[in-house]
């Protein structure tokens, strides 16, 4: 019998985890109780399979798919198990603890959870030293990071054998060595969307203008540099120390509402929406997804040309694939 993945929650973030090991030639058996996953399975991965070429990648021998009656045929013998149930303690606990009653006693069991610490989910699972956190970004198929985290019970071994797993699948594991509610990436993300909130409610900018501003602007240096790397260049010649004598001082005037988040009153979420709609309405959910991967694709491929940031794992994953 041939090893397979067990996706178990396949909507937008599952459907890409069985898109990405599909595609990295690893049978993948999904449990999900809506009778569209099939469905949602296939759109996304025809998405992935779009976005693999807009990568310019070698046609890969592609793993199966099979979406499966209930949890047990999903995980039983599976190699790892990937989790993408609500964002909900008391959904996620349930489901986790079947899937460990199920599965051989070393698989990894990882979840996607955005912000629930391990330590949350895993006292009442069987052989719950090899449950750990796997935090990936949409689209999971093509943004290569995906953050590991342990809790209490978790054992190194477990951790090492998800960091292994997910770099078999080109992605870029980051392991979060101490435990903290959303992790690293949404605690920083947070920053940004409250502050967000705030501009939008305060009549300050429109939804277009703040991701305009983005998009055009900043977003494109942290593309390919991040927070920190690009500050070092912000102070010249004199680096980050410079840099961060000039401005540090600036952190405490009132400039942000970082830690408050405005009422999101019916007015502000009407104006939100309706925000939104006049943004993207012209374009279907699907045709976004589209629009997005081939964005990030041509990135991508400009950061592997310099040999730069996730142009790296997309230059392993291509001789991977050569090789």
């Amino acid at each position: 019998m041939s090893e397979h993945a067990a996706i178990v929650g396949a909507g937008v973030i599952g459907a890409a985890w069985a898109a990405r090991f599909v595609l990295h030639g690893i049978d993948v058996k999904v449990s999900d109780p809506n009778p569209e996953a099939g469905r949602i399975v296939d759109e996304i991965l025809d998405n992935a399979r779009a976005a693999w070429g807009d990568l310019g990648l070698p046609a890969p021998t592609e793993g199966s798919v099979t979406v499966v009656g209930s949890i047990a045929e999903a995980v039983e013998g599976a190699i790892h198990v990937q989790e993408s149930v609500p964002e909900n303690p008391a959904i996620k606990v349930p489901i986790l603890e079947q899937i460990a009653a199920s599965c051989p006693p070393d698989t990894v069991i990882a979840s996607s959870t955005s912000g629930i610490k391990p330590s949350d989910l895993q006292p009442s699972i069987t052989n719950p030293e090899r449950l750990v956190v796997g935090h990936p970004y949409n689209p999971v198929y093509l943004v290569p990071v995906v953050e590991v985290v342990g809790g209490d019970l978790t054992s190194q071994d477990a951790i090492d054998a998800a960091m292994a797993t997910y770099d078999r699948v080109s992605m870029k594991p980051i392991h979060v060595r101490v435990e903290i509610d959303a992790f690293i990436g949404d605690r920083l993300l947070e920053a940004v969307w409250r502050e967000a909130l705030w501009l939008v409610n305060d009549g300050v900018a429109t939804t277009q203008e703040i991701d305009d501003v983005m998009r055009y602007g900043f977003g494109l240096r942290w593309a390919q540099m991040g927070l920190f790397e690009t500050y070092r260049i912000a102070g010249g010649e004199g680096g980050f120390g410079h840099f961060i004598r000039q401005f540090g001082p600036t952190l405490s005037w009132p400039w942000t509402k970082l830690m408050d988040v405005p009422e999101l009153t019916d007015e502000l979420v009407d104006r939100l929406e309706s925000q939104s709609d006049e943004q993207s309405g012209a374009h279907s959910i699907r045709e976004l997804e589209r629009i997005r991967d081939r964005n990030l694709a041509g990135i991508m491929r400009a950061l592997e040309e310099n040999d730069w940031g996730a142009g790296n794992t997309l230059k392993t994953q291509r001789e991977r694939l050569d090789g």
